[in-house]
Parts: C-alpha cells; sequence; structure tokens
C-alpha cells in the first residue's frame, strides 16, 4: 500500500499517553445508556481507548496574479476527541464511536478568508469564530469482519479524506470491511451525505469541479462501492474498486503496488488507473476519463527518488467528489490536483530520512510536478501548462517533556498559463502544522 502522505505520517507518529479516568468513565455511561445488564462490561469498556488530538494550522496562499484577491491567510487550532469502545461479548459483538471535532479561528479576516481552515460566511466573508460537531458512530463486529453506522471516514483510491486541512472531512452512512481471507481486505459502503472539513452539517455530495469542468450544482443521492485490496506477497498488492456516485459518474480503479530488492536498496512500482464515465440521469454533465499513472522509485538507506507520469484521456476531466481527494499519481499536490482533460503530467520526488544520519523523526521532501497539453473547455483554452514545485520538512520530538509533538512545513510555487477565471491562480503558498495526540487511556 502507499506510505502516508507527510502530514499523515507525523500524525501517526505524534501520540502521547496520560492518566484520565474521566473519559472512560463517560464512555461507560453511553455504554450504560443503550446497553442491557452487564454486557457493556466485559470487552465493551476494557477494550476502549481514547485520544485527543491537538491540530495547530497556518495556511498563507500568496497570489501572484493579477486577481482581485491577492491573498488568502488564516490561523487556527482544532481539538478532536476520539472515544472508541471495544466490542461486547459473543458471536456478534457491539460497539460504539463518538468523535468530537471543534476548530477555533486565531487569525483572519475577510479580505484573507477562504483558505477552508474555516467556515466562511457568504455575505460578508468573515470566518466563523469556532465551529464544531459531535459524530457518534455504531459498531458491529463478527469474526474479522466490521460494519459501521452513523458517522464514517473513507480513506480509498476514489474519495481519500486528506488532512490537508485543519478538521478531517467525513461522511454519513454505512461501511462494512471484512478480513475473514488471509491477505485479502474487503470493503464496500453506502454513503449519502458529506461533513466537509471547514463545514458543521452534512451536505448531499456534488463534483469536484475547478476551472468549470462539470455541473458543480449536481447532486447525487448517495455513493455506493465495492472492492477491496489483495496483499500477494511482502512485495506484492493489488487494489480494484468500483464506485457509483448516483446521476453523476461511475468509476471503477485499479492499482497494483510491488517491491523489488535491487543492490543494497529497493525498487518500488506504483501503477494505478481511474476509468470514469457518467451515471444515471448525469446531471453534472458528459463523464468521459481514463486516468493511467506509474510511479517508480529507488530506495537506498534513507534516500528515495521516485519518477512518475500520468495520462488523462478521453473528453473530460477525471472526477472526484467535492472535498474529497482522488489517489491519482498527484494526491496531496498543495495549489492544484493536476487532474484536466488531455493533461500528461510528469513529476519527480525526492525523500529523504535522517534516521539514516542518527536524527530519528525528521524527515524531508522535494517535489516537482509538470503538467501540459491541458484543454479547459469551459473556459476556451488548449494546449495549456501548469508546475508546482514543493518542499516539505517534518519533524516528530523523540523524547523530552515535548516528546511526540510533531511539526510540519510545507512550500509550494505554483505556476500555469490558464486564462483568467481559473480556479487554480498562480501562487506562492506556505502551510506550517503544530500535531500533539494524547493517548487519554
Amino acid at each position: 500500500m502507499p506510505e502516508l502522505p507527510m502530514e499523515g505520517a507525523v500524525a501517526a507518529a505524534s501520540v502521547s499517553c496520560v492518566s484520565n479516568t474521566t473519559p472512560r468513565r463517560l464512555m461507560a455511561l453511553l455504554a450504560l445508556s443503550v446497553l442491557p445488564g452487564s454486557l457493556w462490561a466485559a470487552g465493551f469498556i476494557d477494550d476502549s481507548h481514547g485520544t485527543l488530538t491537538l491540530r495547530n494550522y497556518y495556511l498563507d496562499r500568496d497570489y501572484k496574479d493579477d486577481g482581485a484577491k491577492t491573498a488568502a491567510r488564516e490561523w487556527a487550532q482544532a481539538f478532536i476527541l476520539n472515544l472508541e469502545s471495544g466490542y461486547t461479548p459473543g458471536p456478534v459483538g457491539f460497539g460504539l464511536d463518538v468523535r468530537g471535532l471543534m476548530g477555533v479561528k486565531l487569525d483572519s479576516s475577510p479580505d484573507r478568508s477562504g483558505t477552508e481552515l474555516l467556515p466562511v460566511s457568504a455575505s460578508d466573508k468573515r470566518a466563523a469564530d469556532e465551529y464544531s460537531r459531535l459524530a457518534p458512530t455504531a459498531k458491529l463486529r463478527f469474526a474479522q469482519t466490521t460494519f459501521k453506522a452513523g458517522d464514517v471516514s473513507i480513506f480509498l483510491p476514489f474519495a481519500f479524506a486528506s488532512p490537508s486541512r485543519l478538521l478531517p472531512q467525513t461522511f454519513r452512512g454505512t461501511t462494512l470491511s471484512s478480513k475473514d481471507i488471509d491477505g485479502l481486505t474487503l470493503n464496500t459502503g453506502y454513503i449519502d451525505r458529506i461533513n466537509k472539513r471547514d463545514s458543521t452539517d452534512y451536505q448531499a455530495m456534488t463534483i469536484a469541479s475547478p476551472n468549470r469542468r462539470f455541473n458543480a450544482t449536481a447532486t447525487t443521492s448517495h455513493l455506493a462501492y465495492v472492492g477491496g485490496d489483495y496483499q500477494v506477497n511482502k512485495d506484492l498488492s493489488l487494489r480494484v474498486y468500483h464506485s457509483q456516485i448516483a446521476d453523476l459518474y461511475q468509476q471503477d480503479t485499479l492499482a497494483l503496488l510491488h517491491n523489488l530488492p535491487v543492490g543494497d536498496g529497493v525498487l518500488t512500482s506504483d501503477l494505478r488507473s481511474f476509468f470514469s464515465r457518467e451515471d444515471g440521469s448525469a446531471k453534472a454533465g458528459k463523464v468521459d476519463n481514463r486516468n493511467l499513472s506509474a510511479l517508480f522509485g529507488y530506495r537506498l538507506g534513507g534516500h528515495r527518488v521516485s519518477l512518475g507520469y500520468m495520462h488523462s484521456s478521453g473528453e473530460t476531466a477525471t472526477p472526484y467528489i467535492s472535498g474529497t481527494e482522488l489517489m491519482g499519481m498527484s494526491e496531496l499536490t498543495m495549489s492544484s490536483d493536476f487532474l484536466n482533460a488531455k493533461e500528461r503530467t510528469w513529476q519527480a520526488i525526492y525523500d529523504y530520512d535522517f534516521a539514516a544520519s542518527g536524527v530519528p523523526g525528521l524527515k524531508t521532501r522535494l517535489r516537482y510536478v509538470r503538467g501540459d497539453h491541458i484543454e479547459l473547455a469551459a473556459l476556451n483554452a488548449e494546449d495549456r501548462k501548469e508546475r508546482e514545485f514543493q518542499m516539505e520538512l517534518g519533524y516528530v520530538i523523540q523524547s523530552g517533556p515535548l516528546k511526540n509533538v510533531g511539526f510540519m512545513a510545507r512550500k509550494s510555487i505554483y505556476r500555469n498559463d490558464f486564462p483568467s477565471g481559473a480556479a487554480f491562480r498562480d501562487e506562492n503558498q506556505t502551510r506550517f502544522l503544530v500535531l500533539y495526540t494524547v493517548a487519554l487511556w
């Protein structure tokens, strides 16, 4: 499977532990309110755990074109409480998860809002002082199969809940994941609403439409998907998924990931493909796209060098759900998605893990992405180009009183020759993130 993005890797590493019984008592009270007798005691409480994540985020978009808005710049603080129960005893176990999310404005103004860190008023462009939501999820477990209903998260190729803003986007619906067959993970789900990362309420899902690619106002009643990941052996894995975004589009996803020892290092191969077409009444307009990509890397010690190519063909851009990211070759770029119609994209990446030099917790990345042959039909433009250069540096403190506090700095320089009115603008973008996750019990 693909490695965690650097922000995700910092999040995964930044966990500490404190002695705190109050959240555990809260979980017990929740259990008593919904479960009879002593069912809650064994497993439900004993196997429960809770975390509190603090995210301090600064995002600055310094626009370099002639547009009226010269910058989008905001600073905010997030508090994310995760309470996860265990399961009641028996062949079918019941559980309950509760997530509380809150974002607080530290700095913003009407002329600088719009970074998607905070909700913004449509009338006066002012960012909210704070926003929050409570998200419960019921769950059932049978053997190695888990069913969830309520507020759910999706980290799948066609809809990836990106960690690139203050709070994560979540979905309302049901998911089922099974690992009963050795090496195979099967996933299916039915989703009817999305809660975007700068919102407090569930909304109908729409198609992402930068550069006016599709009808952005068209909504879908649901997303339904089925597919799985198969670990053939320790060096080879396959992914196959089919998703239907009702009356907007359908998408089939195929991927192959492989590791091959070469000399003292490892050659990595990452092949991905997305085949998209309109669905039902096609409310978003015509969808006709084939997106193929290949990323090859060589890892030696702390070094990793990767080269990739992505080719988009068909009459339209590559579709994806607004508010999510598509796990193509260009995921987690900062200023553009590089998914325009006819676009051909090259990229080069250099990663270094300083643990190889005796500095564990410190990682860096340099990335250059260039797209050409771009067609922007709604803007009457063709054969256009775009490019982005990224620099990233992340560090997780390894010891002392600040152990497990994570820091992330990201910088991008983005330029294109798109006509006025394009969604992606020439900009220099800077992001700073401080992250700390406390294990409550």
